[in-house]
């Protein structure tokens, strides 16, 4: 649960699961579930192989037809019954602490941000900072995975703001950085 690396190709999932990501997220936005899944085959194949859970951005139905180990829910997404049915571990996004309280008891995990400014999601809610951060993990009981303008510099920052673990998308090819500042925050 402590790197979970969103990546978009099986290139930037190898070298994420090389580095030592905890959780594989595939975010492919604004394409056919078709696509998502023929993909994300391969990807899916890669964590099996290194026993890395393999998570689906978005999609419960694709999520399904690539036998991934969950899938994480954006605000605005159905189908966390459907995948909580089938034993999916199910993340859902909150940016504030009601969202979060509303998330915590149905969610295995709650992604939680911006904590920055990305420009990896320009639709992204304003970012809370740490101190939205540090407000979110004490008023739940679910991990709290942080995400949004997250690297190698600041990522022991929102782990010591209380988060299980941090996303990355930019930051994905540089895991091991990343790994390293979070096991120090530890």
């Amino acid at each position: 649960m402590k790197l979970h690396a969103l990546v978009e190709d099986l290139e930037t999932a190898r070298f994420a699961v090389e580095a030592g990501a905890t959780v594989v997220q595939w975010r492919l936005k604004d394409v056919p579930r078709v696509d998502v899944v023929e993909r994300g085959r391969a990807t899916r194949s890669l964590c099996a192989r290194h026993g890395v859970p393999f998570v689906v951005n978005d999609d419960v139905e694709a999520a399904l037809m690539l036998g991934a180990d969950g899938v994480h829910l954006g605000r605005d997404d159905g189908g966390a019954e459907l995948a909580k049915e089938h034993g999916l571990m199910l993340g859902l996004s909150a940016a504030n602490v009601d969202e979060a309280r509303a998330a915590d008891g149905r969610a295995d995990y709650i992604g939680t941000g911006p904590i920055w400014t990305t420009p990896s999601k320009p639709d992204a809610a304003p970012a809370i900072g740490l101190g939205g951060l540090r407000q979110i993990c004490t008023a739940v009981e679910a991990p709290v995975v942080a995400i949004g303008g997250i690297d190698a510099s600041n990522a022991g920052e929102c782990i010591r703001a209380g988060a299980a673990g941090v996303a990355v998308i930019r930051a994905a090819r540089d895991a091991a950085a990343v790994a390293r500042a979070v096991d120090e925050a530890l």
